[in-house]
């Protein structure tokens, strides 16, 4: 199948979109480019969501509300083996928007969260929240501006107490304000994830030639180098003190393919991985 995309527009902003595709495999970028916050509902498939620091899950019974950082969408297979397809339904907030229509400065609040993703459990309330918003976007002639801004006063109300935010402007508040991990984190936490360099920078939230002069600030390593090196340590180590399938292993290593994994572990061992483990057997 295609992807299919429906969108409802307030002053020109996609505020409610529909985005239905394949089960995908490895992952697709979500990057920002403007200050938008987000709230993405799942209709149908499973999937996870990796930001910079953590991995979430997400199926039908939960919702992630989702700051203006970088992630990327991402499906094992155990995912894509619960259904072929995928159906998400997104809330796009923005700052004028929302202050116009709360009418209130969301600068005089100094409420802030440490989240930047958050998992939420889709309760009584947002489920009937988002069948009206699915009837809306199959019928757009039914998508008046005020119908539009009435709608979206109610998925800040419903969210603000369902993550119990102290008021709706506080709520708002903390949805303009990432939090930035540092640099070593970021890079720590994705070690043994299966991540392109320029998918890591993506994370980093800066531009490649960027990423690799501070990685080399920070590592005195090239990143290929560093993360080649972490990665068949943690394979050795693997290979030496478990029972887990080689396969297995190039997986939790980060490897794109077990093909991959065997080459460089023998180019960085002179052994392929089962001869490593059958001289420790030995």
């Amino acid at each position: 199948m295609q992807p299919e995309l429906k969108s409802i527009k307030y002053k020109d902003r996609v505020v409610f979109q529909k985005l239905r595709l394949p089960q995908f495999k490895n992952k697709l970028p979500k990057e920002y480019y403007e200050n938008e916050a987000c709230f993405i509902f799942v209709n149908t498939g499973e999937f996870s969501v990796r930001e910079p620091v953590q991995v979430i899950d997400l199926d039908k019974r939960t919702g992630l509300l989702g700051k203006c950082v970088n992630y990327f969408y991402e499906s094992n297979e155990k995912q894509r083996k619960a259904g072929d397809q995928i159906e998400v339904i997104g809330i796009l907030l923005y700052p004028e928007i929302v202050s116009e229509l709360f009418e209130f400065d969301i600068t005089a609040s100094k409420h802030s969260v440490k989240y930047n993703l958050k998992q939420v459990e889709i309760n009584l309330l947002l489920e009937h929240y988002k069948e009206s918003i699915n009837i809306i976007i199959d019928n757009p002639d039914l998508a008046d501006e005020q119908l539009i801004k009435n709608k979206l006063r109610e998925f800040i109300i419903l969210i603000t107490k369902t993550v119990n935010a102290p008021s709706e402007m506080d709520f708002l508040v903390s949805m303009f304000k990432p939090n930035f991990a540092t640099f070593e984190k970021v890079i720590q936490s994705n070690l043994y994830a299966n991540l392109t360099i320029e998918e890591l920078a993506a994370l980093c939230h800066m531009s490649l030639s960027t990423f690799k002069r501070k990685f080399k600030e920070v590592y005195y390593d090239s990143p290929n180098r560093y993360i080649t090196t972490k990665r068949i340590n943690k394979a050795v180590e693997l290979l030496k003190n478990s029972n887990l399938r080689v396969s297995d292993i190039a997986f939790d290593t980060g490897f794109e393919s077990l093909t991959t994994f065997n080459r460089t572990f023998k180019k960085e061992t002179g052994k392929s991985p089962s001869e490593f483990r059958l001289t420790q057997s030995d």
